[in-house]
């Protein structure tokens, strides 16, 4: 089994004029992706993205930044499925609470049982204290925390707050994002120590804490194995901030203890093919039409993990 995790930013289709057509991979956050220019470049963008999952060759897909189910499905019919070759004929995508769309989604070639979204979880559901300042019966994930069972595999595509604009503000809300996680999976298999599970998605932890407690710590401190663990340290890196010009590591797969202790040889890897060449830190191959700022597949790296034999 082969899964793969892509923070595909910002993917929503839109009827300008009555015509439909996919968003690039860009946050308007900067001028040049704001511009009346820019839009331009958004289907070069998401032919790109098509090429990375395509390389990827993942039988199980996790994304994070998807509007929406309609503008998956089109993704999916319009470019994913040339790019690949293949269907993937089981996918997911319910709203969640990010009021830009902004959910996760799921997409697999394997039978998919199970499937649930957890968006509407409260502190109270979960028997947790409320976090403080928070209003009572407020959903403790920023977008949602969807599980799907997969043969014997349960998965948990997550997306945790960003720490932008305010890191401060975001790391309590971060760490409630994870010890809700934690509950869920506690509830789920009892302490099972063979329980095969794996939490993937953009956590939005930079892997670079300087000192403090990392917010998801309730996850990988005495629970989970953090797979990026088993990779050196200057390849950990999925994410390249513009602005900053920082290099860090928002994207995971953390597996039970039981799925790592089966597969002690699966190492994760980061594709890097389709980010802006402004990433200078990857000297590797890129697809072609990758720009220096656009266009890009994404201003994340995919990130793949097989289990053979799973």
């Amino acid at each position: 089994m082969r899964i793969a995790t892509f923070n595909v930013q910002n993917l929503r289709l839109r009827h300008p004029s009555g015509r439909s057509r996919l968003d690039g991979a860009r946050d308007r956050d900067v001028l040049e992706d704001a511009l009346p220019q820019a839009i331009a470049l958004d289907f070069a963008d998401r032919r790109l993205t098509a090429a990375v999952l395509a390389h990827a060759g993942a039988d199980i897909v996790c994304l994070q930044e998807v509007f929406d189910l309609q503008s998956l499905d089109y993704f999916h019919d319009h470019l994913l499925r040339r790019a690949c070759g293949h269907d993937f004929p089981y996918r997911y995508c319910f709203p969640g609470n990010d009021g830009a769309g902004r959910d996760v989604a799921l997409m697999s070639r394997r039978e998919v049982a199970g499937v649930k979204s957890h968006a509407k979880l409260t502190a109270t559901d979960l028997e947790l204290a409320d976090l403080p300042g928070r209003k009572p019966h407020t959903p403790v994930f920023c977008r949602d925390c969807l599980m799907a069972r997969i043969g014997p595999l349960t998965l948990f595509v997550c997306h945790f707050k960003a720490p932008w604009p305010d890191p401060e503000a975001a790391w309590p809300v971060r760490r409630f994002e994870a010890l809700a996680v934690r509950r869920l999976i506690e509830r789920r298999f009892k302490g099972d120590p063979d329980a095969l599970w794996l939490v993937a998605g953009d956590l939005n932890e930079p892997g670079d804490t300087s000192g403090s407690e990392s917010a998801i710590a309730p996850l990988t401190r005495d629970f989970a194995v953090d797979l990026l663990e088993r990779l050196p340290e200057a390849e950990r890196w999925t994410y390249y901030d513009r602005g900053s010009k920082r290099y860090s590591r928002p994207d995971s797969f953390l597996a039970s203890p039981g799925l790592a202790a089966r597969w002690p040889d699966a190492r994760p890897y980061a594709m890097r093919v389709g980010l802006p060449r402004e990433a200078g830190r990857y000297e590797g191959p890129r697809l072609p039409d990758v720009g220096l700022h656009r266009p890009r597949a994404s201003d994340h790296a995919l990130l793949v993990v097989e289990f053979a034999g799973l």
